[in-house]
């Protein structure tokens, strides 16, 4: 630019020495009717050409350096001329009106879902949500959600009652036979402890003990200290223990009719309980008493962190996009173009949000223009007007060159003429 502004002038300065050394070189030959005329068209080209010079010039700084009166326009102008170019801006070219039409055609919802359709196929697209998935992953603070995660968890088991749950946990202790294997569970216990030398023993002495502390009269002590006399602790401990065994045996017959029988008490007992209000509120009660002294933030910071890295690892495995995210992401858009409501919706929502910016910063636009404007000095805001507008405003001084030669032609022959 600087370049053509430099042409531009050597052209213009060019075109005022033609003239002047064409005046003078004519002024030998003003006998002449030739020399007359060109010295005439010479002398008003030079006066055209100093004139526009003057006029040129006098627009940014003072011809000469003489500080002539009315030169040096647009220093001394800076301000309105700025403020000229503001309200132009601001009243004319950018009104709000203006942009708000500008804005209503534009169909953004259109472009913009054309532009995700075409990026979702970018490697550098694909790259670039799954490093914003995994910042947002990272930047999530576990050490934050834990309480509130407590909280909740707390709540929703305060939530549970009692008198609900109840009914339907023992209606699967029933459906799944948890009674039935309770009492073999307790059968083979029973087993178990009387199958043990160290229980047939004890068993043995506590028979003996009691058979000893029987207080009786006439024929029953004399019966008593005859058996006694016949049995000893490991007679009667072998005697207990197989009638317990046998007794385990004989329990362990699904068949058996103390068996049903027990266990038909046994469920009725438990159908009892489903209705059974001071149960029910004691277990409530109970509840709430292991829920306040339950603090499980720890583990919950624990579970967090390790879902947090699992949720890591799993968006870094290279099938995470293809088989999960673009799926996700392309029934979105589908779902979404498919939606006239929705995009509608949008549509305006979007031309909403841009036409309240504009009323919030419309003015704005001239503080800007204002702020860079001013942070120009005087001789860099002329240069860089004389770069831009600089070839037409020298072309202005060539032509005032031309013309007044040609006009000067023109009156010579004239006042010849006449």
């Amino acid at each position: 630019m600087f370049t053509r502004k430099k042409k531009s002038q050597r052209l213009a300065t060019i075109s005022l020495l033609i003239m002047a050394v064409g005046f003078v070189a004519t002024i030998p030959f003003q006998s002449s009717i030739w020399g007359m005329l060109l010295q005439g068209g010479f002398e008003a080209g030079l006066v055209g050409g100093l004139a526009d010079w003057f006029a040129v010039t006098a627009l940014f700084r003072h011809p000469l350096g003489i500080p002539i009166p009315h030169t040096a326009l647009l220093p001394k102008n800076r301000k309105r001329i700025i403020a000229a170019i503001i309200s132009m801006l601001e009243n004319d070219w950018l009104t709000k009106e203006s942009i708000r039409k500008k804005v209503a055609v534009i169909p953004f919802m259109e472009k913009l879902v054309g532009i995700a359709e075409i990026e979702l196929e970018t490697a550098s697209a694909r790259k670039n949500i799954i490093n914003g998935i995994h910042y947002l992953i990272e930047k999530v603070k576990v050490e934050k959600i834990a309480p509130l995660v407590e909280k909740e968890v707390k709540l929703l088991i305060n939530r549970l009652d009692m008198g609900v749950y109840l009914p339907v946990i023992i209606d699967e202790l029933t459906k799944r036979k948890y009674d039935e294997k309770a009492l073999d569970y307790i059968l083979n216990e029973v087993d178990e402890w009387a199958g043990k030398d160290t229980t047939k023993d004890r068993l043995g002495r506590m028979a003996v003990e009691a058979i000893e502390n029987i207080k009786a009269d006439g024929f029953m002590q004399f019966a008593l200290k005859s058996f006694s006399n016949l049995v000893n602790e490991e007679k009667l401990g072998n005697i207990i223990q197989n009638l317990i065994q046998k007794g385990v045996d004989s329990f362990r017959d699904p068949y058996n009719q103390n068996r049903v029988t027990l266990l038909m008490s046994l469920n009725d007992k438990l159908q009892n309980i489903k209705s059974d209000e001071n149960l029910i509120v004691e277990l409530n009660s109970l509840r709430e008493k292991l829920v306040t002294d339950w603090e499980p933030e720890e583990k919950i910071v624990s579970f967090l962190q390790q879902f947090k890295q699992k949720a890591i690892d799993f968006i870094q495995d290279p099938a995470f996009f293809n088989t999960y995210l673009l799926p996700f992401l392309t029934h979105l858009l589908n779902d979404f173009k498919s939606n006239e409501e929705k995009i509608a919706q949008a549509e305006n929502w979007i031309k909403k949000q841009i036409s309240i910016f504009v009323d919030k910063n419309h003015s704005k636009i001239g503080k800007l223009v204002e702020e860079n404007l001013e942070k120009l000095d005087d001789k860099t805001l002329i240069n860089m007007i004389e770069t831009n507008v600089g070839k037409d405003l020298q072309w202005i001084r060539v032509n005032g060159a031309v013309c007044g030669f040609l006009i000067g032609l023109v009156l010579v022959a004239l006042r010849s003429f006449f």
